[in-house]
């Protein structure tokens, strides 16, 4: 997945690769692991981490103000299998974070938790989500990015007050309940590292929509009513096999970035080109031969630490682009020594 990414100097990149996994698996800042903005790999970080790693949680807790952390339910770790059992009786809360854990369910008693507003359960083992989800009519975040979902239901389209619905990198969605039509309010959509072969229906139905990423999939092209989109900012399309950009992209006139994957592209409207106010990356793979590359696929590690490692580098990368980019267009291939190193730093730092 990343071979056409990370190019040059691969022995170093995967080490500094393998030393990251590790601090994230023991929950360690980036902050800690960081020198000079570059990734220090002496291991003595993460042991002092560990030891200290009792009374800094102690002093967060102390500097939390007790009003707001009371409505926030925080679950981390891999020792955790199932939720507690007194959480049912804590429908108070208007928060969950819970990362990271071999959880495989979401209970149908979430129902009773009528003022939840963000539901945060990103990198667990969740197979699917309750049609009880629909009962949160007051959520405003839904963030169940890599698990393993296989389908979304219904229901979720009676959350109304929705705004953020990221349902990235579970690998095996292909598709969308017409139903998440209903989700009017929703401006930030996540679909990538997933099997959707076109843009759902159900998003160009989402009216209010800004922020559309559907990057890592399998579309071959885009539909002809993509304009309905008309509150579209930015639209992150690259590593799919989209031949051709239609011509009602043009039409999107509040669309600020557009990225693509340049490779198989044979027709680009020019007035996309030409639009002085578009930041319009198109993404081209290496064309360099004979240098050292970064095997990711001999790692231990799974599809979705690999597709989480592209999307949050992609996300450096492409920010680093456009605050770099004094012109309109920028093309630029994968795999420049340098400033993939100044890119790779500040993905670390952040």
């Amino acid at each position: 997945m990343l071979k056409s990414l990370i190019v040059v100097n691969g022995v170093r990149y995967s080490k500094e690769w393998s030393f990251i996994l590790e601090c994230r698996n023991k929950g360690i800042p980036q902050s800690i692991y960081l020198r000079n903005g570059f990734v220090d790999t002496k291991l003595e970080i993460s042991d002092t981490f560990q030891r200290n790693s009792a009374i800094s949680k102690q002093s967060s807790c102390k500097d939390e103000k007790p009003e707001k952390s009371k409505f926030i339910f925080n679950l981390y770790g891999s020792e955790w299998q199932e939720l507690p059992d007194n959480l049912r009786e804590q429908t108070y809360l208007k928060e969950w974070h819970i990362h990271k854990t071999l959880i495989h369910t979401i209970p149908g008693y979430i129902q009773m938790f009528e003022d939840m507003k963000i539901l945060d359960m990103a990198q667990n083992k969740i197979t699917c989500l309750p049609p009880e989800i629909g009962c949160l009519r007051n959520l405003r975040e839904l963030n169940v990015s890599f698990n393993n979902l296989k389908d979304i239901p219904p229901e979720l389209g009676d959350c109304e007050n929705l705004g953020k619905l990221d349902i990235s990198g579970n690998l095996e969605l292909t598709e969308l309940p017409f139903e998440l039509s209903n989700l009017k309010k929703v401006t930030f959509v996540d679909l990538s590292a997933n099997k959707f072969s076109s843009i759902p229906i159900c998003v160009l139905r989402m009216s209010s929509l800004q922020w559309l990423d559907i990057s890592r999939n399998n579309l071959k092209d885009l539909p002809q009513d993509i304009d309905r989109l008309e509150e579209l900012e930015t639209l992150l399309m690259q590593k799919n096999i989209i031949t051709y950009l239609p011509l009602e992209l043009t039409n999107l006139s509040h669309l600020k970035l557009l990225v693509v994957s340049g490779d198989k592209l044979v027709e680009i409207p020019s007035a996309l080109e030409e639009n002085p106010s578009l930041k319009y990356v198109k993404l081209l793979d290496n064309p360099l031969e004979g240098n050292e590359i970064l095997d990711i696929e001999n790692e231990e590690e799974n599809n979705q630490d690999r597709e989480q490692f592209e999307k949050e580098f992609m996300k450096s990368y492409i920010k680093d682009l456009v605050a770099r980019g004094k012109v309109h267009k920028i093309s630029m291939y994968l795999g420049v020594h340098f400033h993939l190193c100044t890119v790779f730093s500040n993905w670390a730092r952040n």
